[in-house]
């Protein structure tokens, strides 16, 4: 199977027509998952992931398959994704299937949070945060990219992605606490 793969990725760098849509049937289903992630609406997440199949087609010479296509492909999704919703200025939207995993680095204990909270109340929860905060929280607790990771796709430091994601998931926490008689408990 992955000889083929290598095989297709090689007749989609040869311009390959036939090879293209091939690769691109095998994973267009879950590239628009990725893009819905990060975008409101249907319609915006395909064109998302067809300029991501674009730009993947016209940078395939870059690929060097030290990470998986589809790992690749992702990234590129992912920036797409951040950089319509960075020149649109949207909120983040609905995370399908979302499993976070929410760990405090400083302590290494899982972060906790009531038993009441719902999926859909830490998704709002996400929603709210500021853009910078936003994006890192995103790409950490659901993408599953690291700081590197994290560092290189929004072009910040490794520092700045650490800060942002331990801000963010304090900003996060505040908005997960549940209001009791119009105050925080």
């Amino acid at each position: 199977m992955k000889t083929l793969q290598v095989d297709i990725i090689e007749e989609c760098k040869q311009n390959n027509r036939t090879a293209q849509l091939k690769l691109y049937n095998q994973y267009c289903d879950g590239m628009f998952a990725v893009a819905m992630r990060f975008v409101k609406d249907s319609m915006e997440a395909e064109d998302i992931v067809q300029e991501a199949f674009i730009r993947a087609f016209t940078k395939l010479h870059q690929y060097k398959a030290e990470v998986t296509f589809g790992a690749w492909l992702k990234r590129i999704v992912v920036n797409k994704a951040i950089d319509h919703l960075k020149s649109k200025k949207q909120h983040m939207q609905n995370l399908e299937e979302v499993h976070l995993k929410v760990v405090d680095e400083n302590y290494e204990d899982e972060w906790l949070v009531e038993d009441t909270i719902s999926i859909e109340d830490v998704k709002e929860a996400i929603a709210k945060l500021p853009d910078k905060y936003r994006y890192v929280v995103m790409l950490f607790l659901v993408e599953g990219y690291d700081h590197q990771e994290i560092s290189e796709i929004l072009k910040i430091s490794e520092v700045a992605s650490r800060t942002q994601l331990s801000r963010g998931k304090s900003k996060l926490k505040e908005l997960l606490i549940p209001m009791k008689n119009g105050t925080r408990s």
